[in-house]
C-alpha cells in the first residue's frame, strides 16, 4: 500500500509541476507535459513489480501505437479555442475524437498483425 501511495505522489507531483510551470511559461509547460514522463514512470513501476522483458517490450510497443491516435486532439483543441469555442466544449470534443481514434486503432491494428 505504501508503494502505491509513493507512486501516486511522484506521478502527481510531476503533473502539478507541469501545470504550475505552464502558468508562467506555456511553451515550457507544454514541453514538460509532452515528455513521456507518464510512460517512463509507468514502465519503471511495471518493471519494479514484474521484471519481464517480453511484457515490457509489449507494453512499450503498444504505448507507441496508442500515442498516435491521441495526437490529433492537440491540434483540434487549439483550433477550436482560436475559433471562439468554449474551453470545456473544445476539451470534450478533443477527448471524444481521441476515443473514436483509439477505438479505430484497436479495430484496425489486428488486420496488420499488431497486438495491442
Amino acid at each position: 500500500m505504501l508503494y502505491l501511495v509513493i507512486k501516486a505522489l511522484i506521478s502527481g507531483i510531476l503533473i502539478a509541476a507541469a501545470s504550475e510551470i505552464a502558468k508562467r511559461y506555456p511553451g515550457f509547460g507544454a514541453l514538460i507535459a509532452s515528455l513521456p514522463l507518464v510512460s517512463v514512470l509507468g514502465m519503471i513501476w511495471l518493471w519494479s513489480e514484474k521484471p519481464d522483458a517480453e511484457n515490457m517490450a509489449a507494453h512499450s510497443g503498444a504505448t507507441f501505437w496508442y500515442v498516435l491516435p491521441s495526437l490529433p486532439m492537440f491540434l483540434v483543441i487549439p483550433a477550436l479555442l482560436r475559433h471562439g469555442w468554449p474551453f470545456w466544449l473544445a476539451l470534450v470534443l478533443g477527448c471524444l475524437l481521441t476515443i473514436v481514434l483509439y477505438s479505430a486503432m484497436t479495430l484496425i491494428t489486428p488486420r496488420f498483425g499488431l497486438r495491442l
